[in-house]
């Protein structure tokens, strides 16, 4: 079986880790293949929206995959980048919406994943953690994207004794958008999508972008760089249409352009 499906559902690109005998664990191959589809959702205009999950109910990724010759943490040094770094720039990069639809437990780089998207969705016995200093190691790669959603505080907390959190504190720190029962999981996430798809991919496409971008700025160099890119978007004939539709009282069409 494919360890990565990739299916397109109308204007969502759905990625699915699918190793549920191994909890959804990643390896190079699994990294590759979500990189690999997300490039097939920028290259194509049809998609507006990827979801990443994992297979099953008990585990959306179990981080890296531990198993005797998996070759985890066996690094070729020689080569500049490691393949899931590059993953969480690329993802980070994405200009359109990805969503994490937290089936299970996320734990270790299956956080990395979830904190490298945009949006994230879990069910409500979902857990949350940093395991990797009960096994000698420490969760560098993925401190990337998590310093940046978990306060400091708890952040130390999690990453130093290695243990897991509920989905409901997971809530409380942000790193999550909703919780949910798992039968309500996939409705939840509808309810979201549907949301996202009713809107000018333009602009949430420049929107994604620029917001990257002022990450790095401070407050004063934002300010200025917004100001070009609301004058850059007001050209777009999305923009057109928006204000089109707003005077005419319809909803809009929108070119996607």
């Amino acid at each position: 079986m494919n360890e990565v499906l990739i299916e397109q559902r109308g204007a969502v690109l759905w990625i699915t880790i699918n190793r549920e005998e191994r909890r959804n664990a990643m390896n190079d191959a699994v990294t590759d293949a979500i990189s690999a589809g997300l490039t097939q959702a920028t290259n194509d205009p049809s998609v507006r929206v990827v979801v990443l999950t994992g297979a099953g109910d008990k585990a959306f990724c179990a981080g890296a995959d531990l198993a005797a010759g998996s070759g985890s943490f066996k690094y070729d040094y020689s080569k500049v980048g490691l393949s899931f770094v590059k993953l969480m720039r690329q993802a980070r990069d994405l200009t359109l919406p990805l969503i994490a639809r937290v089936n299970g437990h996320a734990m270790a780089g299956g956080m990395g994943l979830m904190g490298m998207c945009d949006m994230a969705i879990a069910v409500d016995n979902a857990r949350f953690g940093m395991p990797e200093v009960k096994i000698g190691v420490f969760p560098m790669q993925i401190m990337a994207v998590l310093q940046r959603l978990i306060p400091s505080r708890k952040l130390y907390e999690m990453a130093l004794t290695g243990e897991p959190i509920t989905a409901a504190e997971a809530l409380e720190l942000n790193l999550l958008n909703y919780v949910v029962p798992a039968n309500e999981l996939d409705a939840k996430l509808d309810w979201l999508i549907n949301r996202l798809l009713d809107k000018s991919p333009t602009a949430i496409r420049r929107g994604k972008y620029a917001m990257r971008v002022t990450e790095q700025l401070n407050i004063d160099q934002a300010a200025v760089f917004m100001e070009a890119q609301i004058g850059t978007l007001a050209l777009t004939e999305d923009a057109a249409e928006g204000r089109a539709a707003f005077i005419e009282k319809r909803a809009p069409h929108w070119p996607n352009r």
